[in-house]
């Protein structure tokens, strides 16, 4: 920790462990987790029942957040690659090994563990059919790997005109939008959510290029309140979910597929991560709060990978025990949080303390180089 370089954004780091741990406490205490009448889980979220659950979204919907973070990473990281002249092949090799590893020990555990249910006497169903939410981690991860397979261009167009590639990719949403939610073109709302990842991803770039945590406050309000605006003429005005999450009942998601508003929201966070940058990053100096981030930064992927294999360690118990999974976010309900953040939790770190050791191996000599980024 004491060798960390002061031209580090520590906020970034710290946005990432943010990201992660909101992801996992979502998925283990604020998902209404139950059986359907044919055994299979479900986890609609509960944002409905809860007055002005909505609004929260608006913050605690933090895939942007990953999207911005990982573009600044992988700017910071294209970077170091050019300066010691390494190819483009090699960038994009060693940026999808830090993913690839952890990913296939965690598939191959699982796909293992498959095969021998299948193979023994009895009817089987496979995860897909009776869990899929368990597969949540996969969709970001292969949209994630696009984004760095493509980092040699976009990071090209980026220097040549920053601000003509994020506008040209806004204008392209709001025509995939028109096309999409206008003329019923299911294509335009898949091209659209390509769209509105890849903007994000951009927008990282921006965040370091134009170090914008150091912006004066005026230029840092004015990004948050553009956010802003975006998002409420788009939930007002434009029909689009006020909520960032799916609700029970939406006949619409804002996140899958992915829509104009979550870049809106991209937008509105990064305002928010650079409004707080000179105040988070005083306090991230302090020993005390920057080791546990450095920490969690090291295992990362094994979280994400695992968090829903530690939530179904504590289902599996929670249903042995003879309770019965309850299907709305009633007063015994709520009271059971506790018991959906302590014993996921303690599965977690066992599985980190297994499988911890594929990442941080793979990352190796990369992540210290990434200390001078």
């Amino acid at each position: 920790m004491s060798a960390t370089p002061d031209k580090r954004d520590r906020v970034v780091d710290a946005a990432r462990v943010f990201s992660i741990v909101i992801v996992t406490l979502w998925h283990w205490t604020l998902s209404v987790t139950h059986r359907t009448a044919v055994g299979t889980l479900v986890m609609p979220n509960p944002v409905d029942a809860v007055p002005g659950g909505w609004l929260a979204t608006w913050v605690l919907q933090i895939m942007p957040v990953f999207f911005l973070v990982g573009g600044y990473a992988n700017l910071a990281g294209w970077e170091r690659h050019r300066r010691n002249e390494e190819s483009a092949g090699r960038f994009v090799a060693d940026r999808l090994r830090r993913l690839s590893a952890p990913t296939a020990v965690w598939a191959g555990v699982w796909l293992a563990g498959e095969l021998i249910a299948a193979a023994l006497p009895g009817p089987h169903r496979w995860m897909w059919q009776w869990f899929p939410g368990y597969l949540t981690p996969l969709w970001f991860l292969g949209v994630y790997s696009l984004l760095i397979t493509a980092v040699p261009a976009t990071a090209a167009l980026h220097t040549r005109r920053p601000a003509g590639t994020l506008a040209a990719l806004a204008a392209l949403i709001a025509l995939g939008s028109v096309l999409g939610r206008g003329l019923d073109l299911d294509w335009a709302e898949w091209a659209t959510l390509a769209l509105v990842w890849l903007f994000c991803h951009q927008l990282g770039y921006a965040w370091r290029t134009w170090q914008l945590g150091r912006r004066p406050v005026v230029q840092r309000l004015a990004i948050t309140a553009a956010g802003l605006l975006a998002l409420v003429v788009l939930t007002v005005f434009a029909g689009y979910p006020r909520s960032m999450v799916a609700g029970v009942g939406d006949a619409e998601s804002n996140i899958f597929p992915t829509n104009a508003a979550i870049a809106a929201l991209a937008v509105f966070q990064l305002g928010l991560l650079a409004l707080i940058t000179p105040r988070a990053a005083r306090l991230l100096r302090r020993r005390a709060v920057w080791k546990p981030v450095v920490a969690l930064n090291v295992v990362a992927i094994t979280v994400f990978l695992w968090h829903m294999t530690a939530y179904l360690a504590a289902l599996w118990v929670y249903e042995r025990l003879g309770h019965t999974l309850l299907p709305e976010p009633t007063a015994a309900w709520w009271a059971q949080r506790w018991y959906w953040l302590l014993a996921p939790l303690v599965a977690l770190l066992a599985l980190i303390a297994v499988f911890a050791p594929v990442e941080i191996k793979t990352r190796g000599s990369a992540r210290k180089a990434d200390q001078g980024r």
